[in-house]
């Protein structure tokens, strides 16, 4: 397809960046993990995930602790949407111009630092207006980085090898995010202000690392108006339909789906299972995303990719409701599996179509565009989840968020019936429909 930076395409990736060899891939589970790269992308990845995951659950049983209100969870998810709508869409415009690892590098030292702050804010358990002011300054941080972290991967692996790539991407993050609060439930028992330094530490060696990453062609939009490069970004996507799909559906069933921002109130309140009992919960969804990418990396691709994705979300409002009526911990531990291992099915399609479907010149943007759905689905999920929950209860706020999932999934499939009939993620090309070429779209744009 044509290639507007001017830039010749490096036919080994996806969007033209570093040439890669082509190792074996036929039936290779492992494939992606065989390159150095991806593999040291991967190491740093993981540290700062464990990191993150461990000071939201922190976060969320010291706010609850302090004040005893489920609208104060809601108030730490939704400050963190504010970043998302201001400078998610700058973030991809500077990972269009810049080099990618150095913002990455910078945003995770910033993270560093808002980490510490906690730390100090926890040791002398001041005002609670202190730990959303510090969240919101880390939700910063990590909005800026987000699009130059998602448009390093494509680099890091031959194209025939990404799908394998975002698998075992989804795998290890899941793992991280079992890890995480698993460690960060019984890091809290010992000693409050260790789970926030342990995250500090962590988004260091992840700011080291990703400076030592391969460097990769920057596309050339010198002179360009950011305005003009937005605009851009945002006509790809509106106008790849696929895309669109994907992207709404995440945003409306986990935005009225999601209830992991109210695991505090159930555990406390409603399963009487403690702090142990709190970390183990919000470990469970990775445990069950895990499993699932273990699986699905060493099955055949997936035949019927859309209608796959659409099946799992329902299933995600299924057991949304379950969890919210369950008493019984076992019963809302394997819930949250569930759905995590439902869940993870949809993160592989959507990552998937995302990255192969979208040109490198433009993959910053279009990873802007993907990571503000997706930020606005969990944070404000969360708000919605912490704003119902005070009207309805925690138990009719989850099920009022089960039953909205299973909604949008109808809707979704009669708005975008392309995305019921879509098949393998291996067969995915931008070529394939005349809207996808980015010429086309930046014309239009013009």
């Amino acid at each position: 397809m044509s290639n507007p930076s001017g830039e010749d395409p490096q036919p080994q990736t996806p969007g033209g960046g570093m040439s890669l060899p082509a190792l074996p891939v036929e039936r290779d589970p492992y494939s992606s993990l065989r390159y150095p790269a991806y593999r040291l992308f991967t190491i740093g990845w993981m540290a700062a995930v464990i990191g993150q995951m461990m000071t939201a659950t922190a976060i969320g049983w010291e706010v609850y602790g302090w004040t005893h209100s489920g609208l104060s969870l809601g108030y730490v998810a939704g400050i963190q949407v504010i970043p998302l709508v201001f400078l998610a869409l700058p973030g991809g415009i500077l990972a269009d111009r810049f080099d990618r690892r150095k913002i990455l590098s910078v945003a995770c030292i910033g993270a560093a630092f808002c980490s510490l702050t906690l730390a100090l804010i926890s040791y002398h358990r001041a005002h609670v207006g202190w730990v959303y002011l510090v969240m919101l300054a880390l939700s910063c941080c990590l909005t800026l980085g987000r699009p130059s972290r998602s448009a390093i991967l494509p680099h890091l692996v031959p194209p025939q090898v990404f799908p394998n790539a975002v698998t075992w991407n989804a795998s290890f993050f899941q793992l991280s995010a079992m890890i995480g609060p698993a460690i960060g439930g019984l890091v809290l028992v010992w000693n409050v202000q260790a789970v926030y330094i342990i995250d500090a530490c962590a988004s260091i060696a992840y700011a080291i690392i990703a400076i030592r990453l391969p460097a990769n062609q920057i596309p050339a939009h010198h002179g360009e108006p950011a305005l003009s490069m937005l605009a851009k970004g945002l006509q790809f996507v509106w106008n790849t339909k696929i895309v669109l799909a994907t992207l709404s559906l995440d945003l409306f069933a986990v935005l009225l789906g999601g209830v992991v921002y109210l695991l505090p109130v159930f555990s406390k309140d409603i399963l009487l299972v403690g702090a142990t009992g709190y970390g183990w919960l919000r470990a469970s969804e990775s445990m069950g995303a895990f499993s699932m990418a273990i699986v699905m990396a060493h099955l055949p691709p997936m035949k019927r990719a859309g209608r796959s994705m659409l099946l799992a979300v329902a299933g995600f409002g299924v057991c949304t409701i379950v969890f919210g009526i369950s008493r019984s911990f076992a019963l809302s531990f394997a819930m949250l599996f569930i759905i995590g291992a439902l869940d993870n099915i949809s993160v592989v399609v959507r990552h998937t179509l995302v990255q192969v479907l979208t040109p490198d010149a433009m993959r910053g943007r279009v990873s802007s565009v993907n990571n503000v759905f997706i930020g606005a689905s969990n944070e404000l999920g969360g708000l919605e989840s912490g704003v119902t929950a005070h009207w309805f209860g925690p138990v009719g706020s989850a099920v009022f968020g089960g039953i909205g999932s299973i909604v949008t999934v109808i809707a979704t499939a009669v708005i975008w019936p392309q995305l019921v009939k879509f098949g393998s993620l291996l067969d995915a090309r931008p070529e394939e429909a005349r809207e996808f070429d980015v010429v086309e779209v930046e014309q239009k744009a013009e």
